[in-house]
């Protein structure tokens, strides 16, 4: 965190070139030093780029509260150890703090002065081991060398620490994953979590917030292109895209920020992700803010999340208004709000820096009364502020710089200075509590015998409980990952304020949804997506050439289901189920079979008892009429007999229509069978009654007709149904047709139907019909010219060629025929051929007996 890192692994051996550091800074005695490094100043943009150019040229002016508040935090912590009687007892701490100006080289510059060197030309005048340090550097040096150095403020400056020298430093703002390289940076360490840990909660953050079409922003180095890699990791296979990658330089941060507003402005995502230093994503929400661009929801990482300066910026309130951050967590260090409020140059008279800020706080001039007459002149005649009257104090003023309520860095360097206190404790305390031998200071050691390699090993150990109770420790140089959500809301001031709402703890990501202000100044999350979720029903279809997030949404098919939101594909339903009208479920197939309540189970019902009803009329005419020539000639006995079956025809067809069961199944098809046989062996007999009457009328003939008496045609009909009575035995027998559901027909219903287990029974019961129908029509037309008026041979020639017709057309008809449909249609040709008899047959002699009595004569029928 800090500044983003811009360099890695510099050696910066001349110094002297790049200006002369000030030498102020801040010194408090004690046993053991600890050395600390702020970027307590900062350098004008106008001259940061040629001051190198004056080697002796000072241009550090504006003073850092926020480093400045850094620094007190350290004195604190300190001054906090020194009255904790258990944690060092008989050794005081002390500090030795400078300031950095935020450069490099001049971080490297007083991080040599901390340890004994030479801080002009950065050459150390001992070894970097801490024992040789003090001893052969200390003397010479006139200041005692530190073991710790907490900082600095960035990752570079921490790189150019740890390569560079040998006493321990503890980072409270370096995130740079490098730096968790233990082989590299072996004496390294750090209170803030590597910048990984961010990148993966803003991931965690995209997911748990279904945004999956998202635009990023990032600064052109390691921070920002590391921070990207991890999130892509993260969010892959997680069908989260990034619509664009915009980059910045610091250089041409002006141009960049026109360029980025262009593209936020046109992309169709509504969550933009940003890695940058706090300055550049200013420069950025400016252009916005003159474009108008407010509709956008902002993911911010930790270098800008908690920034002041943008926070109360007023001009880009509406375009940063929702931003959700990842932020460094927060705590609140007790005592320490008081301890900000009571400070006073006349209390630390040696403290230049608050001096600075306390002329700049209350516009007056701090004059030591310490100091001679003379040198109270020239302060006075040096400054044009007017005196202090020595009763300015922080406690009447509201300030940032003593406000403790939200400590972030604050806390991490807390956190430094405790951990460095309890590796020393650890080093220098002896386990059985006596002094060792004077030659084994492996044991323990004394303050001034301090050996950088023993104290590196206590550092990697620590483990304590700070004062506020929570337990800290190291991971290999890095602290437990933990983070603090926060929320940039609206104040009636028309700037914003922080508010915390969620947490992060290594890989658990708490957040309170409902206390998050959006962008959009609702609680509804704002939608940032590709395309929008597909709906139960459908499932994601992927566009060609476009990320995974954007696809089209296709229903399933038939069959097919999708029960959840974004299905990547569609579940076929198990055989005995179908799928629902809006895909959404599997229910169970409805039962489909030829019912007597539906509209061809209705229309095929009427038809047969309309024939049923007609051969009845039939048959109580023929019976009133019994004795007329008409009804009397071709044997009444066998018409009767005809009507009869064709009753049987018409009342088989009834027995097709209904749920299939075992004794429906079974005897449908004998009932069929035996009916038709019937019928066709009555026409049969009676074809060849008329054959065998018109060639008795032939010489020596008149025998033929004992062969044919009513004995012999009653004989003939009940052996030809025989036949067919012990065909439908066997077959009803050994493999007679069963109720089965039809599930290979596809749809959303189950044909109940009687499946036929022997296609031999079946044909065999058909074929001997076809038999008996074939031989009739063949007699019947050659007996069609024998002279008489009223030949029955063509009515009963007529009557088999529609029967034969039905039944041809009816085989192909019924193979093809799906579901309840094959029931259908043999019931169809029932009926068809049993009207086509009955009219072709009947109609005729009906019309004479009723119409035309005066030809139902012998005479008439008798007449060629």
């Amino acid at each position: 965190m800090g500044k983003p890192m811009e360099l890695q692994g510099v050696q910066v051996t001349v110094c002297s070139q790049l200006g002369a550091p000030s030498n102020r800074g801040v010194f408090q005695d004690g046993d053991v030093i600890i050395g600390g490094l702020f970027s307590l100043h900062y350098i004008p943009s106008a001259v940061e780029q040629d001051f190198t150019k004056l080697p002796h040229y000072n241009p550090c002016t504006g003073l850092e509260l926020q480093a400045l508040k850094y620094m007190y935090t350290m004195a604190f912590a300190v001054e906090e150890i020194n009255q904790n009687s258990a944690l060092l007892p008989g050794i005081k701490l002390g500090y030795h703090i400078l300031d950095s100006c935020g450069r490099y080289p001049w971080a490297l510059q007083s991080a040599v002065s901390l340890v004994g060197g030479d801080r002009q030309s950065c050459n150390l005048t001992a070894s970097s081991l801490y024992s040789e340090v003090y001893k052969e550097a200390g003397e010479t040096a006139g200041v005692q060398p530190v073991p710790f150095i907490i900082g600095g403020h960035s990752s570079t400056t921490g790189i150019i620490l740890s390569r560079t020298l040998g006493p321990l430093s503890i980072s409270y703002l370096a995130s740079c994953p490098c730096l968790s390289d233990r082989s590299n940076f072996p004496n390294f360490f750090r209170t803030i979590p590597s910048d990984i840990y961010q990148a993966r909660t803003m991931a965690q953050l995209a997911i748990r917030l279904n945004w999956t079409w998202i635009g990023a922003v990032l600064a052109n180095n390691d921070y920002g292109q590391m921070a990207i890699q991890v999130f892509k990791e993260e969010i892959k296979g997680k069908r989260v895209c990034l619509e664009f990658i915009e980059t910045i330089h610091r250089e041409t941060i002006v141009s960049d920020a026109r360029r980025v507003a262009l593209t936020i402005q046109s992309s169709t995502a509504t969550v933009i992700m940003i890695f940058c230093w706090y300055t550049d994503v200013k420069e950025i929400f400016m252009e916005l803010a003159k474009k108008n661009v407010t509709d956008r929801q902002f993911l911010a990482s930790e270098a800008w999340s908690t920034s002041d300066d943008l926070l109360q910026d007023i001009t880009i309130s509406k375009v940063a208004s929702g931003v959700l951050g990842v932020a460094i967590r927060s705590s609140t260090i007790p005592g320490f709000e008081n301890y900000l409020k009571n400070l006073s140059p006349s209390r630390r008279p040696d403290d230049d820096f608050l001096r600075e800020f306390w002329e700049k706080e209350f516009g007056c001039s701090y004059v030591d009364t310490s100091l001679s007459l003379g040198d109270h002149m020239s302060n006075i005649s040096t400054s044009s502020l007017p005196p202090c009257s020595g009763t300015e104090s922080m406690k009447e003023v509201q300030h940032f710089f003593s406000d403790t309520s939200q400590l972030r860095v604050a806390y991490n360097v807390y956190l430094a200075v405790y951990a460095a206190a309890h590796a020393l404790k650890s080093l220098l305390s002896c386990p059985s509590g006596d002094i060792p031998p004077k030659n084994n200071i492996s044991v323990c050691s004394f303050p001034k015998h301090i050996k950088a390699i023993e104290l590196l090993q206590h550092t990697n150990t620590v483990n304590f409980t700070t004062p506020q109770g929570e337990v800290f420790y190291f991971q290999g140089g890095d602290p437990p990952a933990k983070y603090d959500l926060v929320n940039w809301q609206n104040t009636p001031g028309g700037t914003l304020k922080l508010v915390l709402v969620g947490q992060v703890d290594g890989f658990d990501l708490h957040l309170n949804e409902s206390a998050i202000r959006w962008s959009t100044g609702s609680n509804q999350v704002p939608v940032s997506v590709c395309s929008k979720s597909c709906p139960p029903g459908t499932w994601m279809a992927d566009r060609k050439g476009k990320p995974a997030c954007c696809f089209d949404c296709i229903a399933c098919a038939e069959g097919e289901i999708s029960n959840k939101t974004s299905s990547l594909y569609c579940e076929r339903c198990q055989s005995e189920f179908w799928s629902n009208a809006e895909k959404t479920a599997c229910i169970p197939r409805q039962l489909d079979f030829l019912s007597f309540n539906e509209t061809l189970g209705v229309t095929l019902t009427t038809a047969a008892m309309s024939g049923v009803t007609v051969t009845t009329a039939v048959f109580v005419v023929f019976l009133f009429y019994r004795k007329t020539p008409v009804v009397r000639a071709n044997n009444s006995e066998l018409s009767f007999l005809l009507l009869l079956s064709l009753k049987l025809c018409f009342l088989c067809s009834l027995v097709f229509i209904g749920r299939p069961s075992v004794w429906s199944c079974r005897f449908q098809q004998a009932a069929f069978g035996i009916s038709f046989v019937l019928c066709v062996s009555c026409l049969l007999v009676k074809t060849i009654v008329v054959l065998a009457v018109f060639h008795s009328a032939r010489p020596g003939a008149e025998t033929l007709m004992k062969w044919f008496g009513p004995g012999q045609q009653r004989g003939s009909v009940c052996f030809f149904t025989c036949i067919q009575v012990i065909i439908c035995a066997i077959w009803l027998c050994l493999s007679p047709p069963r109720p089965q559901s039809d599930l290979g027909f596809q749809g959303s219903k189950v044909t109940l139907e009687c499946a036929m287990e022997s296609v031999v029974g079946f044909s065999l019961v058909l074929g001997y019909i076809g038999l008996l129908a074939c031989t009739c029509l063949l007699l019947a037309f050659l007996a069609r010219k024998l002279p008489d008026n009223f030949n029955e041979a063509k009515l009963i020639t007529f009557s088999m060629l529609i029967f034969c017709a039905v039944w041809v057309a009816f085989v192909p008809a019924y193979i093809s025929s799906p579901g309840k449909y094959v029931v259908a249609v043999e019931v169809f040709a029932i009926l068809a051929s049993s009207y086509g008899l009955l009219i072709c047959i009947f109609a005729p002699k009906c019309f004479i007996i009723l119409l035309r009595p005066e030809k139902n004569t012998k005479k008439h029928l008798m007449a060629r």
